[in-house]
């Protein structure tokens, strides 16, 4: 089923792009919807992103990255202590079929990772090694490594707070428990805390979820088959989009759970490929991760501009401390919260720590950036905002030509990992933005519809936008759940401490049992 919409998404996207008239009666239609969006936007980007004053270093960068560092040090590095038992819940090997929820572990996984392993692996890390240099990577790592506790405890919360109907479906994620969790400590603000919330998911749900997907597939695409309206992109990804969720998070379950461990293969593969010819080079690139890491190496922002494009970039690729993630794992079947908080922390070492630093490994392998051999520093643009690249690529093109560089053909495997990427992206976050809307609106058939609905033209206006006020107002509307969502984690990480303590005197002792499938 999978394969067959992804054959009809490209070919439809093909054969559609051949109208010459269309195409130039069209352009103007981008510029239009550019503009208008553009204009709109950028107030909310400039109040997310404002800096520290007198530096260049966003608030918004140090506020989840000072959050995923008191939360390793508040659970006792659980990302590293827990991590064995996390692979064997994914396993299935603790997983009771009688528990209450919709899907699996494995498939709360897959469909959490499906929202995030996306196109920030891609084009995101394009964007931080072109503006932050190789150093940025540094940082991404770091920043994964930290955030795998900011999911944990999200998630957790995510599970134990959830509302479970009578039907067997369920609804979590932040609002859920800021709410009640707020309520049973007698804390006032929650109800309106998570209404902001939900407000702010919509927004990243309609932004990163589906915006800035639907427009670097679109660039991939229209690279490789020339230029056309990037709103017949958007219009075929918005019908395919709505025949899967149509059918709910069971549906969506079933085909991430495919779809992930596939396009992850694929990747993942071809990136291996690369480092494998140029094996001799992986010592210097990882040098120049580092040496860039702590002196910039010349690029724009020196230390500092690495530091904050690598942060900026994980958060945006792994979403840990956005909650979003926490409404996906909430659907899982299970009677131990604490079990899915365990399970989710591995999104962040799979979607930063390997699949990020390949992406980044191969482009600094594959020296699409220019170094000025006198200084050994790399040069920047005419504009001075970038690091130069040989033709002038930047974002996916980028991450397209430095894979280019070692498999001539791998462009068109890009295209399809992009389609599958920017595919399984949108359909997770329409869940998220979905939860959210029937959290502010109540639930029911003709108010989840006016929503799918309303998710599938953002699609449409992504395609068509230029990268730039698609990408600024992604990252502000996902960074903005962040500021409330960490807000109210600092007030209920105490709850999560007591879960986890409970669980693990119970798994020592041996009253959490395995069972046989």
């Amino acid at each position: 089923m999978k394969n067959r919409s992804t054959f009809w998404l490209t070919s439809a996207v093909a054969a559609m792009a051949t109208s010459p008239l269309a195409a130039q009666e069209a352009m103007g239609i981008d510029e239009k919807v550019n503009q208008a969006f553009a204009s709109l936007t950028g107030p909310f980007v400039s109040l997310i992103f404002a800096p520290f004053p007198g530096t260049s270093f966003p608030w918004i960068v140090m506020w989840l990255v000072v959050a995923a560092t008191i939360f390793t040090l508040y659970f006792g590095f659980v990302q590293f202590r827990f991590f064995k038992h996390a692979i064997q819940l994914v396993k299935g090997d603790y997983s009771d079929p009688n528990d209450a929820g919709e899907v699996s572990h494995f498939q709360a996984l897959a469909t959490a990772l499906s929202g995030t392993v996306g196109l920030g692996n891609i084009a995101g890390v394009a964007v931080a090694v072109g503006i932050g240099g190789p150093g940025a990577t540094f940082w991404m790592i770091l920043a994964g490594l930290l955030g795998m506790a900011s999911k944990f405890t999200e998630c957790t919360l995510g599970v134990k707070y959830r509302n479970e109907y009578e039907d067997g479906t369920v609804s979590g994620g932040p609002m859920y428990y800021i709410s009640k969790g707020f309520n049973e400590l007698g804390l006032p603000g929650g109800k309106i805390l998570a209404v902001v919330f939900s407000i702010f998911c919509i927004l990243g749900a309609l932004g990163g979820g589906n915006m800035f997907q639907a427009n670097q597939a679109h660039a991939q695409i229209s690279g490789i088959v020339g230029d056309y309206p990037g709103w017949i992109t958007g219009i075929v990804f918005a019908a395919v989009v709505f025949a899967v969720i149509v059918g709910g998070i069971k549906s969506i379950a079933n085909v991430t759970e495919k779809v992930v461990p596939f396009m992850g293969i694929l990747y993942v593969g071809a990136a291996l490929i690369i480092l494998l010819v140029n094996y001799d080079q992986i010592g210097w690139a990882f040098g120049q991760i580092f040496a860039g890491a702590f002196t910039g190496l010349g690029v724009a922002g020196g230390f500092v501009g690495a530091l904050i494009q690598g942060f900026k970039r994980a958060a945006f690729s792994n979403e840990a401390g956005v909650g979003s993630a926490a409404i996906a794992h909430s659907a899982v079947k299970t009677k131990e919260p604490i079990t899915e908080g365990f399970v989710s922390l591995l999104e962040p070492l799979i979607d930063t720590v390997v699949i990020c630093t390949m992406t980044a490994l191969v482009i600094v392998i594959s020296q699409q950036l220019i170094i000025d051999e006198a200084t050994g520093n790399y040069m920047l643009n005419e504009a001075g905002t970038a690091i130069a690249t040989i033709d002038g690529n930047s974002g996916v093109s980028l991450t397209s030509a430095a894979f280019a560089s070692g498999i001539s053909w791998f462009p068109y495997v890009l295209a399809i990992a992009v389609v599958l990427f920017a595919f399984s992206t949108m359909i997770s976050w329409s869940y998220y933005g979905l939860k959210a809307w029937t959290y502010l609106f109540g639930e029911g058939k003709t108010s989840e519809l006016a929503f799918k609905v309303i998710f599938c033209v953002f699609i449409v206006i992504g395609a068509a936008a230029s990268l730039g006020p698609v990408i600024d107002f992604s990252d502000a509307a996902i960074f903005a759940m962040a500021v409330v969502n960490i807000f109210c984690l600092y007030f209920l990480m105490k709850l999560v401490k007591k879960e986890l303590a409970s669980y693990a005197a119970r798994l020592e002792s041996g009253e959490i049992k395995k069972y046989s499938h």
